[in-house]
C-alpha cells in the first residue's frame, strides 16, 4: 500500500507539470490555432534563467521567480506571436509545424550561448547544460517529511502541488468569470466572428500566448529541482504533455489540466508495476511515449475533408512550360561545376565538407517525398537513418559487401517506414508528427538500445565502398559519387512529380476529397510515399555513415532529425533540388561561423533553427521564394504605371445607365403575409434614403474584390441610407456573399473605396468597422455554438438591464439562458444573433442570407425585426433566396451579375422579367 501511496504521490508531481504544460498548449493552440512545439523550449529558457540568476548571481529565489513568471515569460510570449505567431497562424499546418520545432531548437540554445558570452565576459554565471539536483524557489535543501513508512514528501513537491492548485482555480476563475476569459473563450469558438463584434482577435491571441507563456515559465521554475537543466528532458516532458492536450481536443482547458494530473500518476504506476519492464532496456522511460502514441491513436478525431477545394494549394510555378535547359541547365551547370571544383579548386578539408553535404543531402531530400509531395510532417527520419546504418554495419561485421548491406539497410528502413505508418497515417498534421515523434523517442529509447543491434558504445564500422578501379575512400571520389547519386534521385523525383502518378500524389495532397472521389486511394499513396521516404531516408543514412566510416546508436537522434527538417523545409520542401542545397548549407555554415565568427556549437544552431522563423512569410521556403520575387521584379519592369488618381468623395447617388433602367412598370406586390403585417409599410417618421440629410450609412464606390488576387466583383457602386433597407439580389455565384465580406471588411478590397459614415474606411479591418457601427450577421448563425445564450449577449451587450430587456422581448431565450446556444433550433439562433442589436441598433446591418434554412413562421419573426431596425435608424443591406418575402420589406432593389449592378432602384420600378433574369443569372452586365 506504500509503494501505491509513494507511487501517486510523486506521479502528481510530475502530473502537475504536465498540467501546466498541457494547459499552455491549449490556451495557446485554441486561440490562434497553432500547436507550440517550442513550449517546452520556453520552459527551458525560464529554468535556466531562474538557475543563473538565482545560483550564480545570487539572487533572492522568491522575487526572481516571480519576475520570470510574471514579466519575463510572458514578454517573451507577446514578443513571439508580433513576431511570429500571428504570420504562422495565416500559413498551412506544416509551416506551423516546422516553424516552432525550429524555435525549439534555437531557443535553448540561444539560451546556453548567452550563457556563454556571459562566462567569457567574467560573469558569476554557472555550468549550464545537464545540470542536476538543483535548488528550486522552496529552502534549499529541501526539507522532507514522512507521512507513512518509505513515504514521504519534501518541499519543492508540496510547492508545486500548491501552486499548481492556485493556478489551477485562479485559470478557472479567469475563464469562467472574467470579460477577459468570456472573450477568449468566445474566440476559440469562432475567431472571425469575434472580430465582427469590434473584438480583435489578434490581441486576445497575444494574450492567449503570454498566459502561455507564463504557465510554461512557471513549470520550468517549478521542475528546476526535479528535471534539472537539460534541454532534452525538457522536451521529453513537452511532448508527453501533449498527450494531456490531446485528451482536451486541444480545446478544453480543465480536460486537459485533469488529464496532465492523470498522466503523470499513470506513468509512474505503470513503471512501477510492470514487472515484465525489467527485461526490456529502456522501456520504463519509454512509457510516457507508449502513452503519448496510444493517446493520440485513440483520442485524436479525424477532421472533415470535404468541402473544400484546395487544402494545400501549391504556389505557382513561373518555370512551368520551359524548356529543358531553362529548368534544369543551372542545376546541371552547378553539378559539373560541383565535380570539377572537387579535383580543381578545393583542399581537400573542403572536399570532405562537400561530400558530406552531399550525403546527407540524400536524407534531406526524403523530406521533399514525405513533406513536399505528401504534406505529411515526419518527425521519424533521423530513426530510419540510424536503424539502415545499423542494420548494414551489423552485416557487413558478417561478411556482407556494402552494396548488399546497403540494400538490406535501406529495405529494413522502408519496412520500418512502413510499420510506423501504419498506424499514425489515420492522423494528421500535427498528431501525426507527434506520433512520428513518439515513435523515434521509443527507437532511441528501446529499438537501438538492444546490444545486437548497437554494439555497444563503439557502433558498427562502415567502410567506403570499392567496386572495380574506383575506390571511394578518397573524399574527392566520394564527392563525385554522391553528386551522380543525388542527381539521380533529384532526377527520379522530378520524373515522378510529371507522371501520372506523381499527379495522383500532390492530388492527395492538395484536395484528399477531391482526389479519393476521382478514384486515388489516399491511404495507400500516403503509405506509398511514407515508405518511400522511409527508404531513402535509410539509403543517405547509409551513405553518410560510409562517409564517416562508423555509425553508432547515437549518432542520430530523434533531436538531430527536428534540426534536419528545419533546415530542409526551411529552404523548400517541394522541389528535390532545395534539398540538395539545403544540406550543403547544413554541412557547411557551422564551419565557416567557426572560422570567421565564433567557435561556439550553439551559434550554428540558432541559425538553423531560426531559418523556421522565414516560413512565416515565404511557407515554401527561401530558395522557392526566390523565383517568385524574380518574376515580380520582372513584371514591375515591364508594367507603365499611371499616377495614382485622387481618391473621389462619396458619390451622393449611385450612377446607374439610362439604357439600363427599365421602364415603370406594375409594381411587383409583396406577399400577403408580410404585407397583413404591416412589414412593407415605412412609418412616416423615417424617411427614405434617397432624400435623407446627412452622409450615407454605407457606401460601395467601384469596390473591386476577390480571392487570391482573382477578382469576383467588378467595380461595384451601392449606397446604403440611414432607415433604408436595400436589397441585394442575384444568382448564385453573382458575388453577393462577397460583397458582404468586403463591406464589413473581412476581405480586403482590391481597388475602390468603402465610406463609412461619409469617412473612408476602405483601409479599415473587420475589428475597426465593426466598432465604427457595421454589423456582419454572416450566411449560417453569427452565435457563438459553445457559448451559452447569456454569455453571447454579453460579448454584444455589457449592460444587464439591455440583456433583461431582450429576456422579456423573447422569453424562450430567457428560460434557457444558460444553455449553450448551439444547442439551439436554427431560428432561434437566428433570433438570437439578431435580438441584442435592437437594444444597441448599428449604424449598418448587413445580412447574408438571414432566412436560410429557418420555417415560413420564423422567417416571419426575422423580418419583423430587421424592419424594427430600420424603423430605429439603422441602414440594411440584404441578402436573400426568397425575393418575395425581401420585396415585402425593401425600400432600394439592387441586382448582382458576374460582380457588376446591373440594376438599382426603388422596389415600386422592380419589373418580374428583371427579377427573372437576375435569379436565371441572365441579367446584362
Amino acid at each position: 500500500m506504500s509503494d501505491l501511496l509513494g507511487f501517486v504521490l510523486s506521479g502528481l508531481v510530475s502530473g502537475a507539470l504536465y498540467a501546466l504544460l498541457a494547459t499552455g498548449l491549449v490556451l495557446s493552440y485554441s486561440a490562434s490555432g497553432l500547436f507550440n512545439f517550442a513550449h517546452g523550449a520556453t520552459a527551458y529558457l525560464c529554468a535556466l534563467a531562474f538557475y543563473e540568476l538565482h545560483s550564480g548571481f545570487g539572487w533572492p529565489a522568491v522575487p526572481t521567480a516571480l519576475l520570470l513568471v510574471v514579466v519575463a515569460a510572458p514578454a517573451l510570449g507577446w514578443g513571439l506571436d508580433r513576431l511570429m505567431f500571428r504570420k504562422l497562424a495565416r500559413v498551412g499546418e506544416t509551416a506551423q509545424i516546422v516553424a516552432t520545432i525550429g524555435l525549439l531548437v534555437a531557443l535553448p540554445a540561444l539560451g546556453l550561448w548567452v550563457v556563454e558570452l556571459l562566462d567569457e565576459a567574467g560573469a558569476s554565471v554557472e555550468p549550464a547544460e545537464n545540470q542536476f539536483g538543483l535548488p528550486g524557489v522552496g529552502p534549499s535543501p529541501a526539507r522532507s517529511w514522512q507521512l507513512t513508512d518509505g513515504v514521504g514528501v519534501d518541499s519543492d513537491q508540496l510547492i508545486t502541488w500548491v501552486t499548481t492548485a492556485v493556478v489551477a482555480v485562479g485559470l478557472w476563475i479567469l475563464m469562467r468569470h472574467t470579460p477577459l476569459g468570456l472573450r477568449l473563450r468566445a474566440a476559440v469558438d469562432n475567431r472571425s466572428l469575434v472580430e465582427l463584434r469590434g473584438i480583435s482577435a489578434d490581441r486576445l491571441s497575444s494574450v492567449a500566448w503570454m498566459l502561455s507563456s507564463a504557465l510554461a515559465g512557471l513549470a520550468g521554475v517549478l521542475a528546476t529541482p526535479l528535471l534539472g537543466l537539460s534541454s532534452h528532458d525538457f522536451t521529453l516532458f513537452l511532448f508527453v504533455s501533449a498527450t494531456a492536450a490531446v485528451l482536451g481536443r486541444f480545446l478544453s482547458i480543465p480536460l486537459a489540466f485533469a488529464g496532465g494530473l492523470g498522466l503523470g500518476v499513470l506513468q509512474n504506476l505503470v513503471a512501477g508495476y510492470a514487472d515484465f519492464a525489467e527485461k526490456i532496456t529502456g522501456f520504463r522511460t519509454a512509457v510516457p511515449f507508449l502513452i503519448l502514441f496510444a493517446g493520440l491513436l485513440l483520442l485524436t478525431r479525424r477532421q472533415r475533408t470535404a468541402g473544400t477545394a484546395a487544402v494545400d494549394a501549391p504556389p505557382v510555378d513561373y518555370l512551368a512550360g520551359r524548356s529543358w535547359t531553362r529548368r534544369w541547365g543551372p542545376w546541371t551547370a552547378a553539378a559539373v561545376l560541383m565535380a570539377l571544383a572537387l579535383y580543381t579548386v578545393t583542399t581537400p578539408f573542403w572536399s570532405g565538407i562537400l561530400t558530406q553535404g552531399l550525403a546527407i543531402s540524400l536524407v534531406f531530400v526524403s523530406f521533399t517525398v514525405v513533406t513536399g509531395l505528401g504534406a505529411m510532417v515526419s518527425l521519424a527520419q533521423a530513426t530510419f537513418v540510424t536503424g539502415a546504418a545499423l542494420v548494414a554495419g551489423l552485416l557487413m561485421s558478417h561478411g556482407w559487401p556494402f552494396f548488399a548491406a546497403a540494400l538490406a539497410g535501406t529495405c529494413a528502413a522502408a519496412a520500418l517506414g512502413a510499420l510506423v505508418a501504419l498506424p499514425a497515417l489515420r492522423l494528421g498534421g500535427r498528431s501525426l508528427a507527434l506520433a512520428t515523434l513518439a515513435l523515434a523517442f521509443l527507437a532511441d529509447q528501446v529499438l537501438f538500445q538492444m546490444g545486437w543491434l548497437r554494439n555497444g558504445d563503439t557502433g558498427w564500422e562502415i567502410p567506403r565502398p570499392v567496386f572495380g578501379p574506383v575506390d571511394l575512400s578518397d573524399d574527392r571520389a566520394m564527392g563525385v559519387a554522391m553528386i551522380v547519386l543525388v542527381s539521380a534521385a533529384v532526377a527520379a523525383l522530378g520524373a515522378l512529380r510529371d507522371s501520372p502518378s506523381g499527379r495522383a500524389m500532390l492530388a492527395v495532397r492538395s484536395a484528399p476529397a477531391a482526389a479519393m472521389a476521382s478514384g486515388v486511394s489516399v491511404v495507400r499513396t500516403k503509405l506509398l510515399l511514407f515508405t518511400l521516404s522511409a527508404g531513402l531516408a535509410g539509403f543517405g543514412g547509409v551513405m553518410y555513415a560510409s562517409f564517416n566510416t562508423r555509425i553508432t546508436a547515437t549518432d542520430f537522434t530523434a533531436m538531430t532529425g527536428l534540426i534536419w527538417l528545419a533546415v530542409a523545409v526551411a529552404a523548400g520542401v517541394r522541389r528535390a533540388q532545395f534539398a540538395v542545397v539545403a544540406g550543403l548549407v547544413f554541412a557547411i555554415v557551422p564551419h565557416l561561423v567557426a572560422d570567421y565568427v565564433t567557435e561556439s556549437v550553439h551559434l550554428p544552431v540558432i541559425l538553423f533553427g531560426l531559418a523556421g522563423l522565414a516560413l512565416a512569410n515565404d511557407p515554401d521556403g527561401y530558395c522557392a521564394a526566390v523565383p517568385v520575387r524574380m518574376h515580380r521584379r520582372r513584371q514591375k519592369r515591364g508594367a507603365t504605371y499611371a499616377p495614382p488618381a485622387e481618391i473621389p468623395a462619396p458619390p451622393a447617388e449611385i450612377p446607374v445607365p439610362p439604357a439600363e433602367i427599365p421602364a415603370p412598370p406594375a409594381e411587383i406586390p409583396a406577399p400577403p403575409a408580410i404585407e397583413e403585417r404591416g412589414l412593407g409599410q415605412r412609418p412616416s417618421s423615417v424617411r427614405a434614403g434617397p432624400g435623407e440629410e446627412g452622409p450615407p450609412a454605407l457606401t460601395l464606390h467601384n469596390l473591386r474584390a476577390g480571392y487570391n488576387r482573382t477578382p469576383t466583383l467588378h467595380g461595384v457602386h451601392l449606397t446604403v441610407h440611414p432607415g433604408e433597407i436595400v436589397a441585394l439580389l442575384g444568382p448564385n455565384g453573382a458575388g453577393k456573399s462577397t460583397t458582404c465580406l468586403a463591406a464589413a471588411g473581412q476581405l480586403r478590397p482590391l481597388t475602390g473605396q468603402v465610406y463609412i459614415d461619409g469617412r473612408d474606411a476602405t483601409r479599415w479591418d473587420a475589428v475597426h468597422r465593426a466598432r465604427a457601427g457595421v454589423v456582419l450577421a454572416p450566411e449560417g448563425r453569427g452565435i457563438f455554438p459553445a457559448l451559452t445564450i447569456e454569455e453571447n449577449l454579453a460579448l454584444y451587450l455589457k449592460d444587464r438591464d439591455a440583456r433583461d430587456a431582450v429576456y422579456e422581448r423573447f422569453p424562450g431565450l430567457a428560460a434557457r439562458r444558460r444553455v449553450p446556444a448551439g444547442s439551439l433550433s436554427g431560428g432561434e439562433q437566428q433570433l438570437l444573433a439578431l435580438a441584442p442589436l435592437l437594444q444597441r441598433p448599428p449604424k449598418v446591418l448587413i445580412a447574408d442570407e438571414p432566412s436560410l434554412g429557418l420555417a415560413p413562421r420564423v422567417v416571419d419573426d426575422v423580418f419583423r425585426l430587421l424592419v424594427e431596425l430600420r424603423d430605429a435608424g439603422a441602414g440594411l443591406l440584404l441578402v436573400e433566396e426568397k425575393a418575395a418575402e425581401i420585396l415585402g420589406v425593401a425600400d432600394t432593389v439592387a441586382y448582382l451579375a458576374q460582380g457588376r449592378i446591373s440594376w438599382c432602384g426603388p422596389r415600386s420600378e422592380v419589373r418580374a422579367d428583371r427579377l427573372t433574369e437576375a435569379y436565371l443569372g441572365m441579367a446584362r452586365p
